[in-house]
């Protein structure tokens, strides 16, 4: 008889959209910096029986999204609070990487999950410059300082230094996962960590994902059909979009190009 009076519970729903690092002046895009507060208030809500993270990024940063993988689970922990992770259109590489912070992990059937790897990606103008007549002049102090320097021909010693790197921080990215993962994670003729990415119907065979399902229908079954969803997503300032509207348009123009092919990548 007196349900009516009982508090409908309420989810805190963090959204990381974008590119993950640093994507250009005053573009949107996922950093530490940018989120630690939302997190912080996000985690704040004391009765919330969990907190909901929605991610959409085709990666970035891996310092970026190890930086912010690593918050959540300090606060979660800290906070007693279960981590529930909602792909979108893409949750890849330093995307999947952060929604390894979640408990579990939901995606849409067709979402893009996974690509576990590491990539650096360049030109070479040695050719153009000769055509065009144009001498390379570079002084150093160090004798790795000009390492794949696109004006100058690539040597071997640079490029397994910068394989050494990239093992590296791929073997990080592992260790993230398979900390996330556990035994979720099926045996298969798939090799999880070459880079690759799958459907999330894909992925839920593999267990890079729990189930398939959006926020609004796994939390509605989860806490009842009241529960009340608060979004917490970080907002552009007055000032940003201002300066980004009279900012330099060959510099918006190369941003975005920049942004596009990183989504296109995922054929998005």
């Amino acid at each position: 008889m007196f349900s009516f009076l009982k508090k409908k519970k309420i989810i805190p729903h963090i959204k990381l959209t974008g590119i993950i690092g640093n994507v250009g002046k005053f573009r949107q895009g996922i950093d530490f910096s940018g989120q630690e507060e939302i997190i912080l208030k996000a985690f704040s809500v004391k009765k919330a029986p969990c907190i909901a993270i929605t991610v959409n990024s085709p990666g970035g940063s891996p310092v970026q999204s190890h930086l912010i993988y690593n918050f959540i689970r300090l606060q979660a922990k800290k906070n007693k609070k279960k981590v529930i992770v909602f792909a979108e259109d893409v949750a890849a590489s330093g995307g999947y990487l952060i929604a390894c912070a979640g408990d579990e992990i939901y995606a849409n059937s067709s979402s893009i999950i996974g690509s576990i790897g590491v990539i650096y990606s360049s030109f070479g103008f040695t050719e153009l410059i000769k055509k065009i007549g144009v001498e390379r002049r570079i002084h150093t102090a160090g004798k790795n300082k000009s390492t794949l320097d696109p004006f100058l021909e690539e040597k071997k010693d640079d490029i397994e230094r910068l394989k050494t790197i990239q093992l590296d921080i791929h073997k990080d990215f592992i260790n993230v996962v398979e900390k996330s993962r556990g035994t979720k994670l099926k045996k298969s003729e798939v090799e999880l960590f070459s880079g690759e990415f799958w459907s999330g119907s894909k992925a839920k065979e593999l267990g890079l994902i729990d189930e398939v399902g959006d926020s609004h229908q796994i939390l509605k079954e989860k806490f009842g059909e009241d529960v009340v969803i608060k979004k917490f997503e970080k907002n552009r300032s007055w000032l940003s979009k201002k300066l980004s509207s009279s900012n330099n348009h060959v510099d918006q123009l190369s941003n975005i190009l920049e942004e596009k092919s990183v989504w296109q990548k995922y054929g998005l």
